[in-house]
């Protein structure tokens, strides 16, 4: 119950500042722009699908595409949100007085996870809305579209957890939000040299086991990394400030 009051009270606080705002209308004008691009794309090639069997369709052609580039953007922006979620309090001197509330560790940490993830479902919710519109005029693969959604909302829940996690050990939230962008980039390039043959490589990049499940190959092996990969970072910020309290 207090995860859920301090969720709602930081939910509050991210709609007042003008970072939210901004963040959602910059996010979906350029993911409508490209989402219309790809339906141009589309068009001028369905006339050369219709002869092949099996061949991609919409689905394939328009959503996925429309998710793997809200990634990109997701790598970008979540930083900026989760950077002020625990390193703020440190940089105002008022760490102390969250420590000392009469409330656990890890009922502040999963309520500033849940706020934040509230506010990415949102945009999830808005980038979601652009391929239901293709239902007026054809159809959708749903398992597809329903894996792209599990895709996403457990890629934000993970670059949720890592920025969580960095502004509970960084001092400043400019140094939270670069070491998160780092971390998070660090993560997408690795699958790089794991196609050289490392299967630990291909196994840690978080955009592997993405890419599988936007891809419709709904596998336990894919969803209990991102879940160990929640958990986990969660555990760490919550032993971060344990270790703080310890200090003061």
């Amino acid at each position: 119950m207090n995860s859920l009051t301090i969720a709602g009270r930081e939910l509050r606080n991210l709609f007042l500042s003008p970072l939210a705002w901004t963040i959602l209308g910059v996010t979906q004008l350029i993911l409508a722009y490209m989402f219309l691009s790809q339906v141009d794309y589309y068009l001028s090639i369905q006339p050369k699908l219709v002869g092949i069997p099996g061949a991609p369709g919409v689905t394939d052609l328009v959503v996925a595409p429309l998710f793997g580039n809200a990634a990109v953007i997701l790598l970008l922006i979540i930083p900026l949100l989760t950077m002020r979620t625990i390193s703020d309090e440190r940089r105002n001197k008022t760490i102390s007085l969250l420590l000392s509330a009469p409330i656990s560790l890890s009922e502040i940490v999963i309520g500033k996870f849940l706020a934040i993830f509230v506010f990415l479902l949102i945009i999830l919710l808005s980038i979601s809305l652009m391929p239901l519109s293709l239902l007026t005029v054809g159809n959708l693969d749903h398992g597809k579209f329903l894996a792209c959604l599990l895709a996403m909302a457990l890629l934000m829940a993970s670059f949720n957890a890592l920025g969580i996690y960095m502004s509970a050990i960084a001092s400043q939230p400019t140094v939270a939000a670069v070491a998160s962008f780092g971390a998070l980039l660090l993560l997408w390039i690795i699958d790089w040299a794991g196609s050289n043959g490392s299967a630990l490589l291909e196994y840690i990049s978080i955009m592997r086991h993405f890419e599988n499940l936007l891809r419709g190959l709904v596998s336990t092996v894919d969803v209990f990394y991102f879940i160990l990969f929640i958990v986990g970072f969660l555990s760490l910020s919550i032993r971060r400030l344990d270790n703080d309290r310890l200090q003061k």
